[in-house]
Parts: C-alpha cells; structure tokens; sequence
C-alpha cells in the first residue's frame, strides 16, 4: 500500500465552506482504491471559533498562529511523515484515477520532484501547450497550479521550507521559480485530473483585503526574484500601503 499525506487549507467560516471542504475530502477517499492507496488527510483550519470540529475521514488542527498559506503550508509538512505529499485548497473535486496517474509519472520517470494535476475546466483552452501525458516546464497556470500540487519529501531537504513571507498571493509563482532555480523536474500529468471550483473561498473575501494581500506580496516578490534591491523593496512596499488605505 503506498501512503500520500494530503494537506488542505480550509477556512470554515460559514457552513457553506464547511461543506465544500467536506465535498473534497470525499471525493478524495472516492477517487482511488483504498487498500492500494491510502490518503493521511490533514485539514489545517483558519477558523479557531470551529474547535474542535472535525473534517469527515481527516485529522482537522487549528493553528494559534495567524493564517498564511506557505506558514501553514510548512506547518502539515512538520506534522506529516510519508513520503509524497499532496497541497491542496478545499474547492476541489477528485476524479478517480487521478494519483494512481501520478504515481505512474513517478515511476516513469523518477527524477520528477513535483506534479501538478489537470482541471478539465481551467486547462480546457490550454491544451495545446500540454499535449503529452507528462508535460515538463515551469509556466504558471499551465504547467503548475498552486491549488492542488504533489511533490515529493525529499524536494525539501534541497530547497527548504516554503518561503513563509508569501501571505497568499505569488506563493505559487515562488515555488515554481524556486523548482526552476534549483533544476527540479515539475510536470502537469494530464490523467490527473481534478476539479478546481474556481477560488470560493477566496471570493468570500473582501476586495481591499485581497488588494492588500495582492500588491504587499508583489513588492517582495519583486525584491526576491527581479530587482533584489531592498531599497526599490521599501519604496514599493510603502506605495501599494499608503495606495490600499487610500483605497478603503
């Protein structure tokens, strides 16, 4: 039997969200045999005022920390142990087949460290780019989704944890870099294939807050992988501040 840690984001602040991350983590046991694949969920969740409810089929934990999705992230890593290691939002659907897809990648070709699924919906005008059953390359929304991504354990003794600065937004575009940075082999399998129900949790939020998450991770992704200049980093920093409480 091979075991994967599954690791879920969750923010159930509403029973709407309650249930939607329930629906992923169902259809998620459904999508594969479970003598032969047995998935460890670790549902990590936002709302504290939910203690001590817990996620169906999983082991829910609630940080004291504030939420920040690589710091949450690194969290399931150091409080899981197998080998692979699934990332996943809570809008997801499974469809059956898809790690046994992934698992066939890896043993194809074994110097694969990460493996980012298919969305039948997203990727449908993308296909063209991802011709092959195993697509290799870096791009962002083609070949990595930071919504639901596997990777392999070992890939952090190379690069580290994930760098906890990213609140939310560009925390993808930083992993991805990074595998490039580092020479790691990332693909899309296509058989892979899992439903991302289009950013529902995410939408819930207000839009000043998302402007603020937005360009306060642009300014230090900025300073990290183009200028690396902490001066132009303050400078950019203090801008989208001063531009976000103008904009409330």
């Amino acid at each position: 039997m091979i075991k994967i840690d599954i690791i879920i984001l969750s923010n159930g602040k509403n029973e709407a969200l309650i249930q939607l991350t329930n629906q992923t983590i169902e259809t998620l046991i459904q999508s594969e045999n479970q003598d032969e694949i047995k998935f460890d969920v670790l549902v990590i969740e936002s709302n504290i005022l939910l203690y001590p409810y817990q996620y169906t089929s999983s082991t829910t934990i609630y940080p004291s920390s504030a939420f920040g999705f690589n710091k949450y992230l690194n969290i399931g890593i150091n409080k899981t142990i197998n080998d692979l290691v699934c990332f996943c939002n809570n809008d997801l659907i499974f469809n059956k087949g898809w790690a046994s897809a992934i698992l066939a990648a890896l043993e194809k070709d074994p110097d694969i460290y990460s493996v980012s699924t298919f969305c039948p919906s997203f990727h449908a005008d993308k296909e063209d780019e991802i011709p092959d059953e195993i697509n290799y390359g870096y791009k962002n929304g083609v070949f990595f989704t930071g919504w639901c991504f596997f990777v392999k354990r070992s890939i952090f003794k190379i690069i580290g944890p994930f760098d906890e600065h990213f609140i939310f937004w560009y925390a993808d575009d930083d992993f991805r870099l990074t595998l490039q940075k580092y020479a790691l082999k990332n693909v899309l399998v296509k058989s892979a294939k899992v439903k991302h129900l289009s950013s529902e949790t995410l939408n819930k939020e207000q839009s000043s807050r998302q402007f603020r998450l937005r360009f306060s991770a642009n300014a230090y992704f900025r300073y990290k992988w183009i200028n690396k200049n902490y001066i132009i980093f303050l400078y950019h920093k203090t801008r989208y501040i001063f531009n976000s409480t103008f904009k409330d």
